[in-house]
Order: structure tokens, then C-alpha cells, then sequence
């Protein structure tokens, strides 16, 4: 199997914060290059100067970068894609906490990556109802599916992951036509367009992220919905007045984020849902299962189901 190495600029005081949100995108296994870690060997009198690896004297000099490894195929694909989403958002903040947030790979450019990309995302099978393509590849035949057109784009999910697709799944079990959606961390929009061509009648997509919004509401109007959806940037976990704005009663809300954002909304679940209503989350590995499964217990919710792939998880969930 081959990776790509990417090696990303960044500044020490960063470099915690910008390994945890890597580590939100599902991107493990790390390499942190950083001066200051010579910095505190000089000021650390207990080591012996005749024993130094020379990979730490090498730091002295050296500008602070994180290096982490991507797969050639379709998932890492959308791990790139994503990963260039986040230091789009991140290089805009004033304060220059971040540093440059510099990519470099082993000779590909970032601009690159997009036409690379495409040999690896073809037209693929979800559940029993939907076909998701990009836009550059014909579906002569369908079988009867509903063709999803999504393109690999700065925000997360063209349905690749494991998690999406088992999001996807659990919504064709649950949407019989009619329902109102709420996406909570949309990222592409993927999942407010799986419903609507399901047959869910209007869903509210929110991301933390501006581009992601942009993202999701392309991709929204890409396939006919422009007119069903409505969309907010922010965080609802620390938003009140945007928890008023979306409102509640909806029949289905989906969070497909990862376990530590998961349980920062357990509280506000329940006030977005019907008391019929169905909560699916996801980006959960089985790891972290029983945390989350705790934050929605003791939110006044329960896990009626779990449907696992390769050590993601994704949950069906009620109001007790």
C-alpha cells in the first residue's frame, strides 16, 4: 500500500491544538518536528550531552512541522481534501496562532491534488436505494437508485468513509417521505442530500466551518435542492441563539463528527428532536463508544441500535 507523507508548518504553541484536529479528520500517527523541544533539553540539566541523538541536536535550527501519512486511495482522498478545508478555515485567523500552516508532500502541490483525486472516485453503491458519482463520471445505468453527484471538495464527505456510508444507511431506514432533517456538522452536505432524495421534504445544515457551509449549499443546489434547505455557521454547543434560530421538532437529526463533539451536544439533542424522532451519530471509534454512549444516557437518551465497520461506529438513538 502506498502513503503520501505530508509535512505541515505550523508554530510549537500550536502544535498540540493541530494534532487534536487531525486527529478529528481521523489522520493518526504523527511526527512532530519541533525547536522547542531542544529548547527544553538545553534547559533540562539531568541529560548527558555524551548520549544526544543526533535527530534532537537536528531540531536546533529547524522550523516546527507535523508529519503524518495519507493513503493512496480514495479514503485518504477525502482525508486531503478535508485536511485542506481545516488550514483554509484555520490561516484566516487574525491572530497568526497557527503559523503558515505550509503543506508539503512528497512532490505533489497542493493544487494538484483535486485532478489527482479523481482516478480513485468512481460511482458507488449505498444501501439499496442510492448511487453517489462526482460529476465527470456517467451512470448509464442506475438500477432504479437515486444518483447522489457530489465532488471531492475543501470539507469532508463524498460518502467514501465508512461513517458516512453508515449514516446513509440508517437514513433509508428511517426516511419513509415527508420528514424535516437536521444535519448537524453538515461538512459537504452529503447527508442533508442523501435525505432529500429519499424522500425528506426540508432539512437545516450547520457547520463550524464557513466553507463547509458554502460546501453543503453547492452541493444542495448540485442536486436539485436549493430550495429545501436552509443553512447556519456555528457551533451549537455554544451558540444559544443559534440553537433558537434552527427551533426543534425535527424528525431526524444526524451528527457525523467525532466522539468528543458528539458528547459536547449530547445536552441539545433532545431539544431538537421529536418526541418520535430519531438521533443518528457517528465518526465514533469503538474506543470511545461506552463515553458516548454515557454523555447520551445521561441526556435523556438511548441507543437502540449500533452498527459498526472496521472500528467506526455510527448510532441509532431515542428519547427514553
Amino acid at each position: 500500500m502506498q502513503f503520501t507523507r505530508l509535512d505541515i508548518y505550523t508554530e510549537s504553541r500550536a502544535v498540540d491544538v493541530l494534532v487534536m484536529k487531525l486527529s478529528e479528520l481521523g489522520i493518526n500517527g504523527f511526527e512532530i518536528h519541533d525547536s522547542a523541544d531542544f529548547e527544553d533539553f538545553l534547559s533540562n540539566k539531568e541529560y548527558n550531552w555524551d548520549y544526544v541523538d543526533d535527530s534532537l541536536m537536528g531540531l536546533k535550527d529547524t522550523k516546527t512541522y507535523i508529519t503524518c501519512y495519507l493513503q493512496d486511495n480514495e479514503q485518504g482522498g477525502e482525508m486531503m481534501n478535508a485536511l485542506l478545508g481545516v488550514l483554509g478555515e484555520l490561516r484566516q485567523q487574525p491572530d497568526g496562532f497557527y503559523g503558515s500552516l505550509e503543506i508539503k508532500t512528497d512532490n505533489v502541490r497542493e493544487e494538484d491534488w483535486a485532478d489527482n483525486w479523481k482516478q480513485y472516485y468512481k460511482p458507488f453503491t449505498v444501501g439499496e436505494k442510492l448511487i453517489i458519482k462526482p460529476s465527470w463520471e456517467d451512470v448509464p445505468d442506475s438500477g432504479g437508485r437515486k444518483i447522489l453527484e457530489i465532488d471531492p471538495a475543501s470539507s469532508f464527505g463524498t460518502g467514501q468513509h465508512h461513517t458516512t456510508r453508515l449514516v446513509m444507511e440508517l437514513l433509508e431506514k428511517h426516511i419513509h417521505g415527508g420528514e424535516r432533517l437536521l444535519d448537524l456538522g453538515t461538512g459537504s452536505g452529503i447527508l442533508t442530500v442523501a435525505a432529500l432524495l429519499l424522500g425528506a421534504k426540508e432539512a437545516v445544515m450547520t457547520d463550524i466551518f464557513l466553507n463547509s457551509v458554502n460546501t453543503a449549499k453547492e452541493n444542495a443546489a448540485k442536486n436539485g435542492f436549493d430550495g429545501c434547505v436552509t443553512a447556519y455557521c456555528g457551533n451549537i454547543a455554544e451558540d444559544e441563539a443559534l440553537r433558537e434560530k434552527i427551533g426543534g421538532g425535527f424528525d431526524i437529526v444526524t451528527a457525523n463528527i467525532v466522539a468528543d463533539v458528539i458528547i459536547a451536544m449530547s445536552p441539545y439533542f433532545k431539544g431538537f428532536m421529536k418526541e418520535d424522532g430519531v438521533l443518528i451519530v457517528s465518526g465514533i471509534i469503538t474506543e470511545r463508544l461506552s463515553e458516548v454512549s454515557e454523555a447520551l444516557n445521561s441526556n435523556s437518551l438511548t441507543i437502540s441500535e449500533i452498527r459498526e465497520k472496521e472500528g467506526w461506529n455510527a448510532l441509532e438513538v431515542h428519547l427514553k
